[in-house]
């Protein structure tokens, strides 16, 4: 049976060293030193007892991620660029876990990961509330809240990382007024996240301050469940009718992601018009799929990928220096531009039919 003192022989480094990339503690490793130790591990095939090591330390090397739900597939994009940094880097993986936006399961999930020995989970639900948060914390894990903003003079006690959405909002509107677009709507899930709420700010904020003339709707449209979070493609589908029915047609629309975007634009075909020529259409995202979809989504781009390594970056800090300060992170989004936006159309075709068939 391979030992740690046989990968540390192949790696000619100390016991102590792989220890150190076994368990994560790599923030003052040399990248070459921790390369051969991981280029050892996987030539002699060592699997050290995560069992023995959890007895041994109170931890194994698992992050946990909190999701509403992966059928969302932003939150899928953000567990993959997660984990596979926490891999490369720290030798970490993630466990994925679907919460519901529901408190009482994410507090009963994260209770489960402390008794696993997990001792750092990111937490995406974008819920004010986090006293369930504060009780594990208190109990030793580290907690990283994504997506959610810190409240003014609020004292917070975990780290919370974000993409400005307020800024994700105001691109997406300023890129329709710079097009020529005067009567705009928003539309999101009637259930409404504290990012949800802040993306229509940015967005009406942009429409205020275009003066005159530029008006702007907000279209919350009702889901089955109270968030939407798995219905967003349908969401957008069966709002298209809603949209081209109305009396002051807007000829462009934000939506709150680009799943409801893509499911918009759907919606607007199957009635017979076209993006961009009757409707232009900007998402909040930049999931990879929006740039093969027809015609190609513009879209407000979260660095997802930056956003993760930070948490991870984050995660690791915290488990190695208990007591760290917490602190927000804010990213700035910025807008990819392709070919869902043009110029408005001078008069609005009437659609061909309403038999959108409803999910």
């Amino acid at each position: 049976m391979t030992t740690i003192q046989d990968v540390a022989r192949l790696a000619n480094v100390s016991v102590s060293s792989v220890s150190n990339v076994l368990n994560g503690r790599v923030d003052r490793m040399r990248k070459d030193t921790f390369i051969r130790v991981e280029e050892a591990i996987s030539k002699l095939n060592y699997r050290p007892s995560h069992a023995a090591r959890q007895l041994k330390t109170g931890r194994i090397p698992i992050l946990g991620l909190l999701v509403p739900t992966a059928a969302n597939p932003s939150f899928g994009q953000l567990a993959v660029a997660m984990e596979n940094f926490a891999q490369e880097r720290y030798g970490y993986r993630v466990l994925l876990c679907n919460t519901y936006r529901d408190k009482q399961l994410e507090s009963r999930m994260l209770d489960d990961l402390i008794d696993f020995g997990v001792r750092a989970v990111v937490v995406v639900s974008s819920l004010s509330d986090e006293r369930h948060i504060e009780a594990a914390i208190d109990r030793g894990l580290a907690v990283i809240s994504f997506d959610l903003p810190v409240e003014p003079d609020a004292l917070i006690r975990n780290d919370h990382v974000l993409a400005d959405n307020r800024l994700a909002g105001r691109l997406a509107a300023q890129h329709l007024i710079e097009h020529g677009h005067k009567r705009l709507a928003f539309l999101t899930p009637r259930g409404q996240t504290m990012s949800r709420r802040h993306k229509v700010e940015g967005f009406l904020a942009a429409v205020n301050d275009a003066g005159a003339g530029v008006s702007a709707q907000v279209i919350e449209s009702k889901t089955a469940s109270k968030f939407g979070d798995s219905e967003l493609g349908a969401l957008g589908f069966e709002s298209a009718e809603q949209i081209l029915l109305m009396k002051n047609r807007p000829t462009g629309v934000a939506t709150v992601n680009d799943m409801t975007a893509i499911g918009l634009m759907a919606g607007i075909r199957h009635l017979g018009l076209s993006v961009p020529d009757d409707v232009s259409i900007v998402g909040i995202d930049d999931l990879s799929i929006s740039a093969y979809i027809w015609p190609p989504l513009t879209s407000v781009s979260m660095p997802v990928t930056e956003m993760a390594q930070k948490m991870v970056d984050r995660a690791i800090q915290h488990i190695n220096t208990p007591g760290l300060a917490a602190k927000e992170i804010i990213f700035a989004p910025q807008l990819v531009n392709r070919q869902s936006v043009a110029i408005p159309p001078a008069t609005s075709k009437p659609i061909q039919g309403t038999d959108i068939p409803r999910s």
